[in-house]
């Protein structure tokens, strides 16, 4: 049943603060609901926060008199997810000094909820993830969306701050940055086949040549057929490029970048690193300077831990996660051999063996959550990679145009934003860390 509401003041529950003891208005969904006698205990969400909204029926009576009975029905007959618009007196709660609490004076249902579909027992991640369009809703899932969009907001931030231009690289591609093994292709009109980007990079070295230092930040794709947790096909790319910067102050950029987003994280999102349970004392040790060694050292200190890497091979997951699970903060793996790494990567010129290249490894086991290089800016060398990489230097000729024209120095890093929320949150699979997750077994809801 509805009622006339009066005028109040709408305002959203992150504000209730600023409102103690005055009458306002509150629009939202009930997460939860119980009941002592005559009075109805709400709990509420509305996008910004959570509150506990109370009903309480002889209070009613005083208010409303004979109309009081109407408003008690409506709000008995509320179940979850019932979306509701409440006033009433914001209060802080008797027993928990600085949190707030409505005590409803009016009652609005906009929808009454049927059996929610999400029960309070426990379901397995299959039912969760077919039901991903209403798992969202609950506390958990809030809190982690709510810190993948602060982490995105600080890496522009630090990004813009720092003399970076945003600069938006197409998702269709003509070719591939590293093959095109691992890429979705479509057919394209009567141009042939087109790929789905697995990176913006090569468009950003060509944007350096106008703005300087620039980054893109976007989905990208990759058609890996992986079922680790730290796997998704289609995923968040931040990618970023700077004209005459080298090796060693790429690295410095991506650790002062690392090191605000997890201050700037800790200081603002308290509230939803509690919901997610998240131990915050190995984050609060992420300060410069983090631990570097190369991947010759790396491929050392991981078979005196017992892997049986050789020499030579890249590092797998599972020698990720045995270095990383070794240190407290993160650690630069740099100078790989060539033979594993792309084609645009620069040979060092002490050791044309190995490129100017680094993964940065997250602690506690996450692996790799940066992949950095100073770029091949030589013509003729480029042409000599490609060719070496079996790439045909016709699909690459506007790429090498930007080494004909004023070349200079200059390196990259990308971030995959979805590992990066895993490790921050302190999450076991990269799943829960993007809205509706695109695997190699899923591709709905």
């Amino acid at each position: 049943m509805e009622h006339r509401m009066i005028y109040t003041m709408v305002i959203l529950i992150k504000d209730l603060a600023q409102h103690k003891n005055e009458t306002v208005k509150i629009r939202g969904w009930v997460f939860n609901v119980r009941s002592s006698g005559k009075i109805i205990f709400l709990q509420v969400r509305d996008g910004s926060g959570f509150v506990q909204a109370i009903v309480e029926e002889k209070s009613l009576r005083s208010l409303h008199g004979d109309k009081a009975e109407a408003i008690w029905d409506s709000a008995s007959k509320i179940t979850l997810e019932t979306s509701v618009e409440l006033i009433g007196t914001v209060s802080e709660h008797p027993k928990k000094a600085g949190e707030f609490e409505l005590h409803v004076s009016e009652v609005k249902v906009f929808q009454y909820s049927p059996e929610y579909t999400i029960g309070k027992k426990e379901h397995g991640p299959d039912f969760l993830l077919d039901n991903r369009h209403l798992w969202i809703r609950s506390e958990r899932q809030w809190a982690i969306l709510r810190i993948r969009a602060g982490i995105y907001g600080y890496i522009e931030e630090w990004l813009k701050n720092n003399g970076f231009t945003r600069f938006d690289s197409p998702i269709l591609t003509p070719s591939a940055c590293e093959g095109t093994t691992t890429l979705f292709g479509i057919d394209y009109f009567d141009l042939g086949q087109a790929f789905l980007s697995q990176s913006g990079q090569l468009y950003l070295e060509a944007a350096i040549g106008s703005l300087g230092r620039v980054y893109d930040f976007g989905p990208v794709f990759r058609a890996e057929k992986s079922k680790t947790r730290r796997h998704l096909t289609e995923f968040w790319m931040m990618d970023a490029e700077a004209a005459f910067v080298e090796h060693e102050e790429n690295m410095q950029i991506q650790e002062k970048l690392v090191s605000y987003v997890v201050d700037k994280i800790l200081k603002e999102y308290k509230f939803e690193l509690s919901l997610v349970e998240r131990d915050v004392a190995p984050l609060e040790k992420i300060k410069s300077p983090f631990y570097r060694m190369t991947h010759k050292e790396a491929v050392k200190k991981l078979q005196e831990l017992g892997s049986s890497i050789e020499e030579g091979s890249d590092l797998g997951a599972d020698d990720e996660t045995i270095l990383t699970n070794t240190y407290d903060k993160p650690i630069f793996i740099e100078k790989y051999p060539s033979d594993v790494k792309a084609f645009y990567m620069k040979r060092d010129p002490k050791d044309p063996s190995v490129v100017l290249c680094n993964d940065l490894l997250a602690p506690e086991g996450y692996g790799e959550i940066f992949g950095g290089s100073q770029r091949e800016d030589n013509y003729d060398e480029l042409v000599k990679r490609l060719k070496e990489h079996n790439l045909k230097t016709e699909d690459f000729q506007w790429y090498l145009d930007t080494r004909k024209f004023g070349s200079v120095p200059h390196s990259g890093f990308g971030i995959g934003l979805e590992r990066l929320v895993a490790w921050i949150c302190g999450l076991k699979h990269v799943r829960e860390t993007i809205p509706f997750p695109r695997m190699i077994t899923r591709k709905t809801p």
